[in-house]
């Protein structure tokens, strides 16, 4: 039973999309308009990582077309906002926040596959507008409270970032989690 003073974070997963030119996709909210992230999302138990980072690619931008260059093994995590944390937020109470592994995947698609309706979710499309930004950019349109969490994700991936730009496609990778 979750304590309702101290309840549990979410966990989910990050996605930091990068295209081979080592800028990342970022999609403006259709809940907080002005407001950018990378997709995100819950994992479900067992759900292995990679599987769960796909599915939500899928669901929140229409495409899956991407391969896992890198990954943080560090859960990040951030608390929600009052507003979005109790009683008549999204989560009602359910979760202080998220706990997220970030993953760097490389676009292999093209522009034309990133599609933001729900034709892969039942739900309200969660994105109005997307584009591609510079890594460093990504913290500065981000809502204030996942800030810190952006920060160590640009940090971290910076070295692909410069690879991609230099030309040089890291090599595809695999793993094997599942978050509990």
């Amino acid at each position: 039973m979750t304590d309702p003073h101290n309840p549990p974070y979410r966990n989910g997963v990050g996605l930091c999309l990068f295209n081979q030119l080592g800028k990342v996709l970022c999609a403006e909210r259709r809940d907080t308009p002005g407001s950018w992230q990378m997709p995100q999302g819950g994992v479900k138990s067992e759900e292995p990582l990679l599987e769960a980072a796909l599915r939500e690619l899928k669901e929140e931008i229409g495409t899956d077309n991407a391969e896992l260059i890198g990954y943080i093994s560090e859960k990040l995590s951030y608390d929600f906002p009052d507003y979005l944390q109790y009683r008549n937020g999204l989560f009602r109470g359910k979760y202080r926040g998220q706990s997220q592994i970030w993953l760097a995947l490389l676009f292999t698609g093209s522009d034309a596959d990133i599609k933001l309706t729900n034709e892969y979710e039942q739900e309200m499309p969660e994105f109005i507008n997307w584009r591609w930004v510079e890594l460093e950019q990504a913290p500065k349109l981000i809502v204030a409270f996942k800030r810190q969490v952006y920060e160590r994700v640009v940090r971290e991936f910076m070295p692909l970032r410069d690879a991609l730009r230099s030309g040089i496609t890291p090599p595809t990778i695999s793993i094997d989690i599942t978050i509990n």
